[in-house]
């Protein structure tokens, strides 16, 4: 059994891209193009995600291949794993109020474009983090998984979920539990693709929005390996050209 798990983990997980692929192309080129418009604009990029789902975020700031201006929106103790106990992160995204004081001390304004992870799209903190940000004149591309919605309940006393609070929503299509395996000898369904699919569908948006500037006439503000030679130098070029929308290098 044991040789096995390992090629059906892929074949569920390129099942899942290719029905993200064909399912949601217009929402990523929808996507794609509001954030071309943002950047042709002279607005900011930002990317929230909470737990695992920050992972997807962290992928699409300060990335080789990928755009420049995508900051990373942090709230303390919900970036990744690396809070004490690890189960703290997952108890302050169920506490209300921190999305809004988290945005309020943000560099985040009207104009800007705001990229909220969330698998369920349940917990205060996405939706609240929607909300408070779409109050300010925000645009908000939520990236979830629908299903959530429709076989849990919302932890936001509104009552909604992430996907209620979004100009743009793509769905992620990954199973409640977010566990693509089971089988009779293990108690628990294991092997989770939402990183995998969630962290593909991003990079198609951040691939559809840098056709959209090239299709304006506008070179797309796009970051180089540092290990290719002139790299250093080009990244250099568009930090400096780009210093007043780019905040992780303060």
């Amino acid at each position: 059994m044991s040789d096995k798990l390992a090629g059906q983990f892929f074949d569920a997980a390129i099942g899942l891209l290719q029905r993200v692929r064909d399912e949601e192309a217009e929402g990523i080129r929808a996507a794609g193009v509001l954030l071309a418009d943002t950047v042709a604009a002279g607005g900011n990029l930002f990317a929230f995600g909470a737990g695992h789902s920050s992972l997807a975020a962290q992928d699409v700031v300060y990335r080789a291949g990928g755009l420049a201006l995508m900051n990373l929106l942090a709230v303390p103790g919900v970036v990744g794993v690396d809070v004490m106990p690890a189960t703290l992160g997952s108890a302050l995204e169920r506490v209300d109020g921190l999305a809004s004081a988290v945005l309020d001390s943000s560099p985040v304004r009207a104009g800007d474009a705001l990229v909220i992870i969330s698998l369920s799209g349940r917990n205060a903190l996405p939706v609240e983090m929607a909300m408070h940000a779409r109050a300010l004149g925000v645009k908000v591309i939520g990236v979830t998984s629908v299903a959530y919605a429709t076989q849990t309940g919302s932890r936001h006393v509104s009552g909604t979920y992430l996907k209620d609070h979004c100009d743009i929503v793509l769905d992620s299509k990954i199973a409640v539990g977010d566990a693509e395996l089971s089988v009779e000898t293990i108690p628990a369904p294991f092997a989770p693709a939402s990183t995998v699919v969630t962290s593909a569908l991003l990079q198609a948006v951040m691939a559809t929005a840098a056709g959209a500037l090239a299709d304006r006439g506008i070179e797309p503000p796009l970051l180089r390996s540092g290990n290719v030679d002139g790299g250093h130098e080009w990244n250099g070029r568009i930090l400096a050209e780009y210093r007043d929308r780019i905040f992780y290098r303060h």
